[in-house]
């Protein structure tokens, strides 16, 4: 019981850093929550047309969720431990503390996570979104399809004996990521989802 509260905890307190909000105003760019569609993540830091900022989110992000798993990963390989900390990590950049709990979308996150946990499925959900950012230049459809997606491909590509709780912790993430994105959800259906860089 203490490992599982330990991971959780960790997992969620580093993940829960909002690194977007961070970078925009150490670089001047102004509160991030007021800006475009008010996220925290890096496709928003995008809309303040600084790309270094974007860049330095998206890497931070990945980095943190890919962090969380591979520090429980190196303490344990009871991979169910590991599944928790993927599961909190997403959690935590979703529902940081900090800033009333109301975060980001947990896409870059949650890309770190599942490369982490799995580096194939990782490659494989990374190639979605970008296979669907290039085809439709819109990046919320492109981080929903590649959510969608990977819980299938880590379930045939991970190993017997993990197979299940990595799957079962991606379809957790996928199933959160993909409920943060229900106003995109409604944009993309009524035709007016802003594409990527606009």
């Amino acid at each position: 019981m203490i490992a599982v509260l330990l991971t959780i905890a960790g997992s969620y307190g580093l993940a829960s850093i909002p690194f977007g909000l961070v970078i925009t105003r150490l670089m001047g760019l102004g509160d991030l929550r007021q800006i475009g569609s008010g996220n925290i993540g890096a496709t928003n830091v995008l809309r303040t047309g600084n790309k270094f900022a974007a860049f330095m989110t998206l890497v931070l992000d990945i980095g943190k969720g890919a962090v969380a798993v591979l520090i429980t990963a190196s303490l344990t390989a009871d991979p169910v431990l590991i599944s928790l900390a993927a599961v909190f990590s997403v959690i935590g950049h979703c529902f940081p503390i900090w800033l009333g709990f109301n975060g980001g979308k947990g896409v870059a996150t949650g890309i770190g996570v599942i490369i982490a946990l799995h580096p194939l499925s990782g490659l494989a959900m990374i190639g979605i979104w970008l296979i669907t950012a290039a085809l439709f230049r819109i990046s919320s459809l492109a981080a929903i399809c590649a959510y969608g997606l990977t819980p299938i491909v880590i379930y045939y590509l991970a190993a017997e004996d993990s197979r299940l709780a990595f799957a079962t912790a991606s379809a957790l993430i996928a199933v959160l990521s993909i409920s943060r994105h229900h106003s995109n959800i409604k944009r993309l259906l009524n035709g007016t989802e802003p594409k990527i860089g606009k």
